[in-house]
Protein backbone atom coordinates (compact mmCIF):
# COMPACT_ATOMS: atom_id res chain seq x y z
CA UNK A 1 0.00 0.00 0.00
CA UNK A 2 2.76 2.43 0.93
CA UNK A 3 4.59 1.48 -2.26
CA UNK A 4 1.62 2.43 -4.44
CA UNK A 5 1.12 5.72 -2.62
CA UNK A 6 4.79 6.55 -3.09
CA UNK A 7 4.62 5.79 -6.80
CA UNK A 8 1.49 7.90 -7.17
CA UNK A 9 3.16 10.79 -5.35
CA UNK A 10 6.30 10.55 -7.51
CA UNK A 11 4.20 10.45 -10.65
CA UNK A 12 2.27 13.51 -9.53
CA UNK A 13 5.48 15.39 -8.70
CA UNK A 14 6.95 14.44 -12.06
CA UNK A 15 3.90 15.68 -13.91
CA UNK A 16 4.00 18.93 -11.94
CA UNK A 17 7.68 19.43 -12.83
CA UNK A 18 6.98 18.77 -16.49
CA UNK A 19 4.08 21.23 -16.49
CA UNK A 20 6.28 23.86 -14.85
CA UNK A 21 9.07 23.20 -17.39
CA UNK A 22 6.65 23.48 -20.31
CA UNK A 23 5.24 26.67 -18.85
CA UNK A 24 8.76 28.06 -18.40
CA UNK A 25 9.79 27.17 -21.96
CA UNK A 26 6.59 28.65 -23.32
CA UNK A 27 7.18 31.83 -21.38
CA UNK A 28 10.78 32.06 -22.65
CA UNK A 29 9.65 31.37 -26.23
CA UNK A 30 7.03 34.09 -26.00
CA UNK A 31 9.60 36.46 -24.52
CA UNK A 32 12.10 35.66 -27.31
CA UNK A 33 9.42 36.05 -29.99
CA UNK A 34 8.43 39.39 -28.51
CA UNK A 35 12.09 40.48 -28.44
CA UNK A 36 12.60 39.38 -32.06
CA UNK A 37 9.49 41.26 -33.08
CA UNK A 38 10.83 44.37 -31.38
CA UNK A 39 14.20 43.97 -33.14
CA UNK A 40 12.53 43.40 -36.51
CA UNK A 41 10.38 46.45 -36.02
CA UNK A 42 13.44 48.50 -35.07
CA UNK A 43 15.34 47.22 -38.12
CA UNK A 44 12.45 48.07 -40.41
CA UNK A 45 12.19 51.50 -38.87
CA UNK A 46 15.97 51.97 -39.28
CA UNK A 47 15.81 50.98 -42.95
CA UNK A 48 12.85 53.24 -43.54
CA UNK A 49 14.62 56.08 -41.74
CA UNK A 50 17.77 55.46 -43.85
CA UNK A 51 15.73 55.46 -47.04
CA UNK A 52 14.05 58.69 -46.04
CA UNK A 53 17.47 60.22 -45.33
CA UNK A 54 18.90 58.98 -48.65
CA UNK A 55 15.88 60.29 -50.50
CA UNK A 56 16.19 63.62 -48.71
CA UNK A 57 19.93 63.80 -49.49
CA UNK A 58 19.31 62.84 -53.11
CA UNK A 59 16.62 65.47 -53.39
CA UNK A 60 18.91 68.05 -51.79
CA UNK A 61 21.77 67.04 -54.08
CA UNK A 62 19.51 67.16 -57.12
CA UNK A 63 18.32 70.60 -56.10
CA UNK A 64 21.92 71.67 -55.54
CA UNK A 65 23.02 70.28 -58.91
CA UNK A 66 20.10 71.96 -60.61
CA UNK A 67 20.98 75.21 -58.90
CA UNK A 68 24.65 74.78 -59.84
CA UNK A 69 23.66 73.98 -63.42
CA UNK A 70 21.57 77.11 -63.58
CA UNK A 71 24.42 79.15 -62.10
CA UNK A 72 27.05 77.50 -64.33
CA UNK A 73 24.86 77.95 -67.39
CA UNK A 74 23.81 81.49 -66.48
CA UNK A 75 20.17 80.44 -66.33
CA UNK A 76 20.39 77.70 -68.98
CA UNK A 77 20.10 74.12 -67.74
CA UNK A 78 21.20 71.47 -70.24
CA UNK A 79 22.52 68.01 -69.44
CA UNK A 80 22.68 64.81 -71.48
CA UNK A 81 24.24 61.40 -70.84
CA UNK A 82 25.62 60.15 -74.16
CA UNK A 83 27.87 57.36 -75.36
CA UNK A 84 31.28 58.72 -76.37
CA UNK A 85 32.88 57.87 -79.73
CA UNK A 86 36.17 59.31 -81.05
CA UNK A 87 36.74 61.18 -84.30
CA UNK A 88 39.94 62.49 -85.87
CA UNK A 89 39.55 66.16 -85.09
CA UNK A 90 41.96 68.92 -84.08
CA UNK A 91 41.31 70.96 -80.95
CA UNK A 92 38.47 70.48 -78.45
CA UNK A 93 35.30 70.91 -80.53
CA UNK A 94 32.79 68.08 -80.00
CA UNK A 95 29.90 66.93 -82.20
CA UNK A 96 26.41 66.60 -80.68
CA UNK A 97 23.09 65.15 -81.95
CA UNK A 98 20.58 67.47 -83.70
CA UNK A 99 18.16 67.20 -80.75
CA UNK A 100 20.73 69.01 -78.58
CA UNK A 101 20.67 71.94 -80.99
CA UNK A 102 16.89 72.21 -80.70
CA UNK A 103 16.93 72.03 -76.90
CA UNK A 104 19.75 74.56 -76.55
CA UNK A 105 18.03 76.87 -79.00
CA UNK A 106 14.73 76.67 -77.12
CA UNK A 107 16.49 77.51 -73.85
CA UNK A 108 18.27 80.53 -75.34
CA UNK A 109 21.83 79.22 -74.97
CA UNK A 110 22.88 80.69 -78.32
CA UNK A 111 22.00 84.17 -77.07
CA UNK A 112 24.62 83.95 -74.33
CA UNK A 113 27.68 83.71 -76.60
CA UNK A 114 29.94 80.78 -77.53
CA UNK A 115 28.80 77.38 -76.30
CA UNK A 116 30.97 75.60 -73.73
CA UNK A 117 30.34 72.19 -72.19
CA UNK A 118 31.74 70.20 -69.30
CA UNK A 119 32.38 66.54 -70.13
CA UNK A 120 32.33 64.10 -67.19
CA UNK A 121 33.11 60.40 -67.54
CA UNK A 122 30.50 58.59 -65.46
CA UNK A 123 31.03 55.02 -66.71
CA UNK A 124 33.91 53.48 -68.63
CA UNK A 125 34.29 49.98 -70.02
CA UNK A 126 37.44 48.34 -71.28
CA UNK A 127 37.39 46.37 -74.57
CA UNK A 128 36.87 43.15 -72.57
CA UNK A 129 33.67 44.58 -71.10
CA UNK A 130 34.92 45.10 -67.54
CA UNK A 131 34.28 48.43 -65.86
CA UNK A 132 37.33 50.51 -65.00
CA UNK A 133 37.83 53.49 -62.77
CA UNK A 134 40.62 55.44 -61.17
CA UNK A 135 40.36 55.98 -57.41
CA UNK A 136 36.62 56.52 -57.82
CA UNK A 137 37.24 60.02 -59.15
CA UNK A 138 35.12 61.43 -61.97
CA UNK A 139 37.28 62.65 -64.84
CA UNK A 140 36.15 65.97 -66.25
CA UNK A 141 37.28 68.21 -69.08
CA UNK A 142 35.69 71.01 -71.11
CA UNK A 143 35.01 71.59 -74.78
CA UNK A 144 33.37 73.73 -77.41
CA UNK A 145 31.02 72.45 -80.11
CA UNK A 146 31.78 71.98 -83.80
CA UNK A 147 28.44 70.84 -85.21
CA UNK A 148 25.19 69.02 -84.40
CA UNK A 149 25.35 66.09 -86.81
CA UNK A 150 26.17 63.06 -84.65
CA UNK A 151 23.77 60.14 -84.34
CA UNK A 152 21.26 60.43 -81.50
CA UNK A 153 22.54 58.99 -78.23
CA UNK A 154 26.20 59.63 -79.08
CA UNK A 155 28.75 62.41 -78.66
CA UNK A 156 31.81 62.54 -80.95
CA UNK A 157 34.99 63.57 -79.14
CA UNK A 158 38.17 64.90 -80.81
CA UNK A 159 41.50 63.38 -79.80
CA UNK A 160 42.20 66.07 -77.17
CA UNK A 161 38.98 65.42 -75.23
CA UNK A 162 39.19 61.66 -75.71
CA UNK A 163 42.74 61.44 -74.33
CA UNK A 164 41.91 63.56 -71.29
CA UNK A 165 38.80 61.53 -70.42
CA UNK A 166 39.93 58.05 -71.44
CA UNK A 167 43.53 57.69 -70.36
CA UNK A 168 45.50 55.41 -72.74
CA UNK A 169 45.08 51.82 -71.62
CA UNK A 170 47.66 49.07 -71.64
CA UNK A 171 48.32 47.67 -75.08
CA UNK A 172 46.84 50.74 -76.73
CA UNK A 173 43.31 49.30 -76.71
CA UNK A 174 40.58 51.90 -76.90
CA UNK A 175 37.81 52.14 -74.32
CA UNK A 176 34.23 53.26 -74.48
CA UNK A 177 32.03 54.90 -71.92
CA UNK A 178 29.13 57.15 -71.01
CA UNK A 179 29.80 60.86 -70.74
CA UNK A 180 27.64 63.54 -69.14
CA UNK A 181 27.58 66.60 -71.40
CA UNK A 182 26.53 69.70 -69.47
CA UNK A 183 26.24 73.26 -70.74
CA UNK A 184 28.38 75.71 -68.73
CA UNK A 185 29.45 79.32 -68.94
CA UNK A 186 33.22 79.86 -68.70
CA UNK A 187 35.07 83.11 -67.97
CA UNK A 188 37.66 84.39 -70.41
CA UNK A 189 41.15 83.31 -69.40
CA UNK A 190 43.88 85.73 -68.37
CA UNK A 191 46.75 83.43 -67.31
CA UNK A 192 47.97 79.88 -67.96
CA UNK A 193 50.95 77.99 -66.57
CA UNK A 194 52.04 75.01 -68.68
CA UNK A 195 54.73 72.36 -68.30
CA UNK A 196 56.34 70.60 -71.25
CA UNK A 197 56.42 66.82 -70.94
CA UNK A 198 59.18 66.33 -73.54
CA UNK A 199 62.55 67.99 -73.90
CA UNK A 200 63.11 70.49 -76.68
CA UNK A 201 59.86 72.46 -76.85
CA UNK A 202 61.55 75.65 -75.65
CA UNK A 203 64.22 75.19 -78.37
CA UNK A 204 61.61 75.84 -81.06
CA UNK A 205 62.03 79.37 -82.42
CA UNK A 206 59.01 81.45 -81.37
CA UNK A 207 57.59 78.49 -79.46
CA UNK A 208 54.90 80.68 -77.91
CA UNK A 209 53.72 81.57 -81.41
CA UNK A 210 53.55 77.83 -82.17
CA UNK A 211 51.46 77.36 -79.02
CA UNK A 212 49.20 80.26 -79.98
CA UNK A 213 48.59 78.70 -83.40
CA UNK A 214 47.61 75.43 -81.72
CA UNK A 215 45.26 77.19 -79.28
CA UNK A 216 43.30 78.67 -82.18
CA UNK A 217 41.76 75.21 -82.58
CA UNK A 218 40.55 75.26 -78.95
CA UNK A 219 37.63 76.91 -77.20
CA UNK A 220 38.53 75.98 -73.61
CA UNK A 221 41.35 74.97 -71.28
CA UNK A 222 40.94 72.87 -68.13
CA UNK A 223 43.42 72.59 -65.28
CA UNK A 224 44.92 69.09 -65.12
CA UNK A 225 44.45 68.38 -68.82
CA UNK A 226 47.28 67.69 -71.26
CA UNK A 227 47.50 69.89 -74.35
CA UNK A 228 48.94 68.45 -77.58
CA UNK A 229 50.96 70.81 -79.81
CA UNK A 230 52.10 69.72 -83.28
CA UNK A 231 55.16 71.30 -84.90
CA UNK A 232 56.07 69.82 -88.26
CA UNK A 233 56.55 66.08 -87.82
CA UNK A 234 56.96 66.49 -84.05
CA UNK A 235 54.32 66.37 -81.34
CA UNK A 236 54.76 67.92 -77.90
CA UNK A 237 52.57 67.52 -74.81
CA UNK A 238 52.02 70.34 -72.30
CA UNK A 239 50.40 69.78 -68.91
CA UNK A 240 48.07 72.56 -67.76
CA UNK A 241 49.20 73.32 -64.20
CA UNK A 242 47.38 76.55 -63.39
CA UNK A 243 44.70 78.75 -64.93
CA UNK A 244 43.23 82.12 -63.99
CA UNK A 245 40.65 83.39 -63.15
CA UNK A 246 39.25 79.84 -62.65
CA UNK A 247 40.29 76.22 -63.12
CA UNK A 248 38.44 76.13 -66.47
CA UNK A 249 38.55 79.05 -68.90
CA UNK A 250 37.48 80.13 -72.35
CA UNK A 251 40.28 80.97 -74.79
CA UNK A 252 38.06 82.60 -77.42
CA UNK A 253 38.67 86.27 -78.19
CA UNK A 254 40.98 86.89 -75.24
CA UNK A 255 44.65 87.57 -74.52
CA UNK A 256 46.25 85.08 -72.14
CA UNK A 257 49.58 85.45 -70.38
CA UNK A 258 51.39 82.10 -70.68
CA UNK A 259 54.30 80.74 -68.64
CA UNK A 260 55.97 77.54 -69.89
CA UNK A 261 58.31 75.56 -67.66
CA UNK A 262 60.51 72.61 -68.59
CA UNK A 263 59.88 68.95 -67.78
CA UNK A 264 60.38 67.70 -64.25
CA UNK A 265 63.18 65.33 -65.22
CA UNK A 266 65.54 65.26 -68.16
CA UNK A 267 67.21 61.99 -67.18
CA UNK A 268 65.38 59.85 -69.73
CA UNK A 269 65.86 61.26 -73.21
CA UNK A 270 65.21 58.11 -75.20
CA UNK A 271 62.92 58.63 -78.18
CA UNK A 272 63.04 62.38 -77.54
CA UNK A 273 63.91 65.06 -80.08
CA UNK A 274 66.84 66.75 -78.35
CA UNK A 275 69.41 68.96 -80.09
CA UNK A 276 72.86 68.12 -78.77
CA UNK A 277 75.48 70.89 -79.15
CA UNK A 278 78.18 70.16 -81.75
CA UNK A 279 81.42 72.15 -81.72
CA UNK A 280 83.23 72.87 -84.99
CA UNK A 281 86.46 70.89 -85.07
CA UNK A 282 85.46 68.48 -82.29
CA UNK A 283 84.20 65.03 -83.46
CA UNK A 284 81.22 63.43 -81.73
CA UNK A 285 80.44 59.71 -81.59
CA UNK A 286 77.14 57.97 -80.98
CA UNK A 287 74.75 55.15 -81.81
CA UNK A 288 71.48 55.31 -83.73
CA UNK A 289 68.95 52.53 -84.31
CA UNK A 290 67.30 51.80 -87.63
CA UNK A 291 64.46 54.23 -88.35
CA UNK A 292 65.49 56.67 -85.58
CA UNK A 293 67.23 60.05 -85.61
CA UNK A 294 70.04 61.55 -83.56
CA UNK A 295 70.01 65.36 -83.63
CA UNK A 296 72.76 67.95 -83.23
CA UNK A 297 72.99 71.71 -83.58
CA UNK A 298 75.89 74.02 -84.40
CA UNK A 299 76.42 77.70 -85.06
CA UNK A 300 78.02 79.31 -88.11
CA UNK A 301 79.90 82.54 -87.45
CA UNK A 302 79.96 85.62 -89.67
CA UNK A 303 83.45 84.90 -91.02
CA UNK A 304 82.76 81.28 -92.03
CA UNK A 305 82.67 80.85 -95.80
CA UNK A 306 83.12 77.09 -96.15
CA UNK A 307 82.33 74.13 -93.89
CA UNK A 308 82.72 70.40 -94.37
CA UNK A 309 80.41 68.01 -92.51
CA UNK A 310 81.69 64.44 -92.33
CA UNK A 311 79.71 61.41 -91.14
CA UNK A 312 81.54 58.10 -90.87
CA UNK A 313 79.71 54.85 -90.16
CA UNK A 314 81.84 52.63 -87.93
CA UNK A 315 79.58 49.56 -88.11
CA UNK A 316 79.95 47.21 -91.06
CA UNK A 317 76.37 45.87 -90.93
CA UNK A 318 74.77 49.29 -90.38
CA UNK A 319 74.29 52.39 -92.51
CA UNK A 320 73.38 55.98 -91.69
CA UNK A 321 72.21 59.01 -93.68
CA UNK A 322 73.00 62.68 -93.16
CA UNK A 323 70.44 65.52 -93.23
CA UNK A 324 71.12 69.19 -92.50
CA UNK A 325 68.78 72.17 -92.12
CA UNK A 326 68.98 75.79 -91.09
CA UNK A 327 66.73 77.13 -88.37
CA UNK A 328 63.79 77.67 -88.08
CA UNK A 329 63.56 74.10 -89.47
CA UNK A 330 64.58 72.59 -86.16
CA UNK A 331 64.52 68.84 -86.83
CA UNK A 332 65.40 67.80 -90.40
CA UNK A 333 64.00 64.49 -91.64
CA UNK A 334 64.13 62.33 -94.76
CA UNK A 335 61.48 64.47 -96.40
CA UNK A 336 62.18 67.90 -94.87
CA UNK A 337 65.76 69.16 -95.07
CA UNK A 338 68.02 71.53 -97.00
CA UNK A 339 71.11 69.37 -97.57
CA UNK A 340 71.49 65.59 -97.50
CA UNK A 341 73.85 62.73 -98.28
CA UNK A 342 72.72 59.15 -98.87
CA UNK A 343 75.99 57.57 -100.01
CA UNK A 344 76.77 54.07 -98.82
CA UNK A 345 79.55 54.28 -96.24
CA UNK A 346 81.03 57.63 -95.25
CA UNK A 347 79.16 60.84 -96.07
CA UNK A 348 80.49 64.33 -96.67
CA UNK A 349 78.71 67.63 -97.28
CA UNK A 350 80.44 70.86 -98.26
CA UNK A 351 78.60 74.09 -97.41
CA UNK A 352 79.97 77.23 -99.05
CA UNK A 353 79.04 80.89 -99.19
CA UNK A 354 78.10 80.39 -102.86
CA UNK A 355 75.01 78.50 -101.64
CA UNK A 356 72.21 81.02 -101.01
CA UNK A 357 70.93 78.83 -98.14
CA UNK A 358 74.26 79.07 -96.31
CA UNK A 359 75.08 81.93 -93.97
CA UNK A 360 75.56 82.92 -90.33
CA UNK A 361 73.06 81.30 -87.96
CA UNK A 362 72.12 78.08 -86.22
CA UNK A 363 71.92 74.76 -88.05
CA UNK A 364 70.62 71.29 -87.20
CA UNK A 365 72.08 67.92 -88.21
CA UNK A 366 70.12 64.68 -88.28
CA UNK A 367 71.90 61.32 -88.28
CA UNK A 368 69.30 58.83 -89.53
CA UNK A 369 69.64 55.10 -88.93
CA UNK A 370 69.00 53.68 -92.40
CA UNK A 371 69.95 50.08 -91.66
CA UNK A 372 70.60 48.26 -88.39
CA UNK A 373 72.07 49.80 -85.25
CA UNK A 374 75.03 51.92 -86.31
CA UNK A 375 77.93 53.49 -84.49
CA UNK A 376 79.00 56.73 -86.14
CA UNK A 377 81.39 59.66 -85.87
CA UNK A 378 80.21 63.14 -86.81
CA UNK A 379 82.50 66.13 -87.30
CA UNK A 380 82.47 69.64 -88.75
CA UNK A 381 85.56 71.35 -90.14
CA UNK A 382 86.05 74.94 -91.16
CA UNK A 383 87.86 75.14 -94.51
CA UNK A 384 90.03 78.16 -95.21
CA UNK A 385 90.02 79.62 -98.74
CA UNK A 386 93.17 78.78 -100.71
CA UNK A 387 95.22 81.44 -102.47
CA UNK A 388 97.03 81.19 -105.77
CA UNK A 389 96.10 80.24 -109.25
CA UNK A 390 95.76 76.60 -108.35
CA UNK A 391 92.70 77.42 -106.24
CA UNK A 392 90.92 78.79 -109.29
CA UNK A 393 91.64 75.81 -111.49
CA UNK A 394 88.51 73.98 -112.49
CA UNK A 395 88.24 70.34 -111.45
CA UNK A 396 89.31 68.01 -114.24
CA UNK A 397 91.22 70.73 -116.16
CA UNK A 398 94.57 69.44 -117.41
CA UNK A 399 97.63 71.13 -118.94
CA UNK A 400 100.06 69.33 -121.13
CA UNK A 401 103.19 71.29 -122.03
CA UNK A 402 105.97 70.31 -124.37
CA UNK A 403 109.61 70.91 -123.50
CA UNK A 404 109.53 74.31 -125.19
CA UNK A 405 106.45 75.40 -123.21
CA UNK A 406 103.95 75.03 -126.07
CA UNK A 407 100.79 73.02 -125.42
CA UNK A 408 101.04 69.74 -127.36
CA UNK A 409 98.27 67.31 -126.38
CA UNK A 410 95.82 64.93 -128.01
CA UNK A 411 92.47 63.76 -126.63
CA UNK A 412 92.40 60.03 -125.92
CA UNK A 413 89.76 58.30 -128.05
CA UNK A 414 88.74 56.09 -125.13
CA UNK A 415 88.74 58.11 -121.91
CA UNK A 416 88.50 61.55 -123.62
CA UNK A 417 91.31 62.99 -121.51
CA UNK A 418 94.03 65.25 -122.99
CA UNK A 419 97.27 63.27 -123.26
CA UNK A 420 100.71 64.52 -124.41
CA UNK A 421 101.06 63.68 -128.10
CA UNK A 422 104.38 61.94 -127.62
CA UNK A 423 102.77 59.29 -125.34
CA UNK A 424 99.29 59.08 -126.86
CA UNK A 425 99.92 55.77 -128.61
CA UNK A 426 101.17 54.04 -125.48
CA UNK A 427 98.36 55.57 -123.41
CA UNK A 428 95.56 54.51 -125.77
CA UNK A 429 96.86 50.95 -125.96
CA UNK A 430 96.89 50.71 -122.16
CA UNK A 431 93.62 52.64 -121.73
CA UNK A 432 91.57 50.49 -124.13
CA UNK A 433 92.87 47.34 -122.48
CA UNK A 434 92.17 48.38 -118.86
CA UNK A 435 89.46 51.08 -118.98
CA UNK A 436 85.95 51.19 -120.38
CA UNK A 437 83.66 54.18 -120.91
CA UNK A 438 80.03 53.97 -119.79
CA UNK A 439 77.81 54.21 -122.84
CA UNK A 440 74.76 55.50 -120.97
CA UNK A 441 73.54 58.81 -122.40
CA UNK A 442 74.92 61.72 -120.42
CA UNK A 443 77.24 59.59 -118.28
CA UNK A 444 80.63 58.96 -119.98
CA UNK A 445 82.33 57.92 -116.76
CA UNK A 446 85.53 55.88 -117.15
CA UNK A 447 85.81 52.79 -114.97
CA UNK A 448 88.22 49.91 -114.76
CA UNK A 449 87.29 46.87 -116.84
CA UNK A 450 87.06 44.63 -113.77
CA UNK A 451 84.71 47.17 -112.11
CA UNK A 452 82.50 47.81 -115.14
CA UNK A 453 79.99 45.17 -114.07
CA UNK A 454 79.34 47.07 -110.81
CA UNK A 455 78.58 50.37 -112.57
CA UNK A 456 74.82 50.63 -113.17
CA UNK A 457 72.19 53.25 -113.92
CA UNK A 458 68.81 53.61 -112.24
CA UNK A 459 66.04 52.46 -114.56
CA UNK A 460 63.77 55.28 -113.37
CA UNK A 461 65.96 58.38 -113.11
CA UNK A 462 69.16 57.30 -114.90
CA UNK A 463 71.48 58.15 -112.00
CA UNK A 464 74.89 56.45 -112.13
CA UNK A 465 75.32 54.05 -109.22
CA UNK A 466 77.55 51.36 -107.83
CA UNK A 467 75.83 47.99 -107.63
CA UNK A 468 75.83 48.18 -103.83
CA UNK A 469 73.99 51.51 -103.92
CA UNK A 470 71.04 50.44 -106.10
CA UNK A 471 68.84 49.09 -103.29
CA UNK A 472 69.34 52.14 -101.10
CA UNK A 473 68.86 54.55 -104.02
CA UNK A 474 65.54 52.91 -104.92
CA UNK A 475 64.32 53.06 -101.32
CA UNK A 476 65.37 56.67 -100.72
CA UNK A 477 64.36 58.25 -104.03
CA UNK A 478 61.73 55.99 -105.60
CA UNK A 479 59.80 54.37 -102.75
CA UNK A 480 56.27 55.88 -102.84
CA UNK A 481 55.47 58.32 -100.04
CA UNK A 482 52.01 59.27 -98.86
CA UNK A 483 51.26 62.97 -99.18
CA UNK A 484 49.06 64.51 -96.43
CA UNK A 485 46.36 64.81 -99.12
CA UNK A 486 46.37 61.00 -99.44
CA UNK A 487 48.13 60.62 -102.82
CA UNK A 488 51.13 58.27 -103.16
CA UNK A 489 54.08 59.91 -104.92
CA UNK A 490 57.78 59.29 -105.32
CA UNK A 491 60.09 61.70 -103.53
CA UNK A 492 61.20 63.50 -106.70
CA UNK A 493 57.56 64.25 -107.59
CA UNK A 494 56.77 65.84 -104.21
CA UNK A 495 57.44 69.46 -105.14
Amino acid sequence: MDFELRRAREKLEKEQRERKERARRKLESEREAKQEAILRRQAIEEVQRGRRMIAAEAEAKANQLEEESLVAGRGVKFSRILEAVPYQGIGDKIKLPPSCFRELSEKGAFDKGPLHFSLSLIHQESPSGSQTSENGMIRTTHAGVLEFTTEEGFVSLPQHCWNNLFFPSAGGASSSGLVEVRYVWLPKGSYAKLQSVEMGFSDIPNHKAVLETSLRQHATLSQGDTLTVAHGVLTYHLRILELKPSSSISVLETDIEVDIIGPESASDERDQYVLKPLVVGKPEQGFVEEGNYAYYKFTVAEDASKLTINLESQTREGDVDLYVSRHPLLFPTQHRHVWSSHDVGSKSLVLTSEDRNFGPGTYSIAVFGFKGTSKYQLSIKKVEEEDGSSSHRKPGHHHALSSDGVVDSVVCGNCRRPIPSRTIGLHEAYCRRHNVVCGHEGCGIVVRVEEAGDHLHCEKCGAGLHRGEVEKHSKVFHEPLRCPCGILLEKEHMV
